[in-house]
């Protein structure tokens, strides 16, 4: 029926439509049910507008009345806001990052396509798998440039609010939802020796970047270069934190201890990603902070390491970044030439990580690392370790016995 081309459609309310196609005198009514999240289609019997609406009118009722209703402490759409109850607490907590609650949110909340625009109402005791399976073919037509990542976020998302009603006992189990297969690309970094030979070590070619437009005085944007972002970049390399407002930008001096034994410093990050955790740096971190010091001889406990005159960090994060890409720009070191992938911020963390692989000969411990790291010991695997190659002194140590 649909087959045909349409002529005349005309719009009762939502969900309802009466119109004619070519070929035929009758009008046909469109109903939406929302069982079913299809279009129920029928012919009026009927050629004027006036008896069609009438129709359509009562076909459109009948639909609804032959619908239970649902009780709402039954519906997803119950268990949908539990769900951001319980996430928003664990944020309270320190037991998740806030960009946990943040994507939940969304992910439930989202007007056009969200979890609770999808099965708000519905009975959670009757969805299943294969109501997954619809929606997720749904949002691969309608938004085609979602990414594996974000479905299975999604996913994730649709098992949390589920999890919630298996857990007061309102169904046995939680629906099947089927994972969308994920590309795990290369990360990009800045290839060092002897991953690369000392003519083509990216890392030092950057850090003497940084200290040549620290010393030429570059401005970017009305702020000077200084030795701080030339500090910025040793940091990260070798704290392995991330270079966002909730971990880079958000350490404060109360944060950092110096140890010894070895020479370290322990660093607090309060809200990172994985929230709260405490890492321990390379000594080469200690020297940065020695600087630090120095350089704002009059700080405080609760004053920030890095930039502290910005009080917004995001503003302190953007103006590093700027000048970052101005360095990048300068050291000819825009794309990492093995993965074909731009290099960013992050990039300092994706090379700290292959550095302790590397240069630790393969003898690092992946979990302590991932500890550090606040990842998992697969993130390591998949996105690092996998895609590097195995040295020489790395196949010794594969091949190596206790004494």
């Amino acid at each position: 029926m649909l087959s045909y081309a349409i002529m005349g459609a005309i719009k009762l309310y939502r969900g309802v439509s009466i119109y004619q196609v070519k070929g035929s005198q009758n009008w046909y009514v469109r109903v939406w049910d929302r069982e079913r999240h299809r279009y129920i289609v029928r012919t009026t019997g009927v050629r004027t507008a006036v008896k069609a609406r009438e129709i359509a009118k009562e076909y459109a009722l009948e639909l609804l009345r032959s619908e239970k209703p649902v009780d709402r402490e039954f519906t997803f759409r119950h268990f949908a806001l539990k769900c951001l109850s319980n996430s928003a607490a664990m944020v309270a907590k320190g037991e998740r990052n806030s960009n946990y609650a943040r994507v939940i949110q969304w992910v439930i909340q989202k007007d056009d396509w969200g979890l609770v625009r999808r099965f708000g109402p519905r009975d959670v005791r009757s969805i299943k798998t294969q109501d997954v399976h619809n929606y997720i073919e749904a949002l691969e037509k309608t938004k085609p440039h979602f990414s594996s990542s974000t479905k299975n976020t999604i996913l994730a998302a649709f098992r949390n609010v589920m999890k919630v009603a298996r857990d007061e006992g309102v169904i046995d189990h939680v629906p099947d939802t089927p994972r969308t297969r994920q590309r795990d690309n290369p990360r990009p970094l800045f290839r060092f020796y002897p991953l690369v030979s000392k003519e083509d070590d990216a890392y030092k070619k950057l850090l003497d970047a940084a200290k040549t437009i620290a010393g030429e005085g570059v401005v970017v944007r009305g702020v000077p270069v200084t030795d701080e972002l030339y500090d910025i970049i040793l940091f990260v390399t070798h704290s392995f934190v991330r270079p966002t407002t909730t971990e880079l930008y958000a350490i404060k001096h109360n944060d950092v201890t110096v140890a010894d034994d070895p020479k370290r410093l322990i660093v607090i990050v309060r809200n990172g990603k994985t929230g709260f955790r405490s890492a321990n740096t390379m000594s080469a971190a200690v020297s940065v902070y020695e600087r630090i010091r120095k350089r704002y001889p009059d700080a405080k406990g609760e004053d920030y390491i890095f930039l502290p005159e910005y009080s917004n960090r995001q503003t302190a994060g953007r103006i590093i970044q700027r000048q970052f890409h101005e360095l990048l720009s300068r050291a000819s070191l825009e794309t990492d030439v093995i993965s074909g992938s731009r290099h960013t911020m992050y990039s300092l963390r994706h090379t700290a990580i292959c550095m302790r692989i590397i240069l630790s000969e393969g003898r690092v411990n992946i979990f302590n690392l991932a500890k550090n790291a606040g990842t998992s010991v697969d993130q390591i695997e998949r996105f690092y370790a996998r895609n590097l190659p195995l040295s020489r002194e790395m196949a010794r140590n594969l091949q190596s016995f206790v004494d």
